[in-house]
């Protein structure tokens, strides 16, 4: 079963099965969020996401839609863990550098052998290149 912590390991977690969707968002929210050029997400139905130890911190801003984003993140190390969306209750959109997908981030790096699509690629920073194979949407889900 694949789990996933925060830096310092006050918060972990776990989940079954594969993930419904890889992507990458280049939103700013997102950007702001991770520190990054984009945030790397991995897409699980709610059921098959459990909370193992520690309760994350929440901040709760609306998206585009005008629909509630919640992100949450540790409070000790600040680490960004997973995302939910009011406009898709269904999901758990974690952040796929606190996950032990296929190897340990002891490692340096996870590997998760694709990204299926990236979203507001309108935003996509000048020095990063469209992932070939990816579906590329401007925005979210147009």
């Amino acid at each position: 079963m694949p789990k996933g912590s925060c830096l310092c390991g006050q918060i972990q977690y776990e989940y079954t099965g594969e993930p419904t969707m890889t992507a990458l968002c280049h939103c700013h929210a997102c950007q702001k969020w991770c520190g990054a050029t984009s945030s790397f997400n991995l897409l699980l139905p709610r059921t098959q996401f459990k909370l193992l130890q520690g309760t994350p911190k929440t901040f709760e801003m609306p998206g585009d839609s005008g629909k509630i984003n919640k992100r949450s993140f540790c409070g000790t190390c600040g680490s960004s863990l997973f995302g939910e969306l009011e406009l898709m209750p269904e999901f758990v959109g974690i952040k796929a550098g606190s996950n032990w997908y296929n190897r340990s981030l002891d490692d340096g790096a996870a590997d998760y052998g694709k990204v299926a699509t990236e979203f507001y690629t309108e935003n996509r920073l000048s020095f990063c290149k469209a992932i070939e194979g990816a579906k590329q949407e401007p925005k979210f889900g147009n």
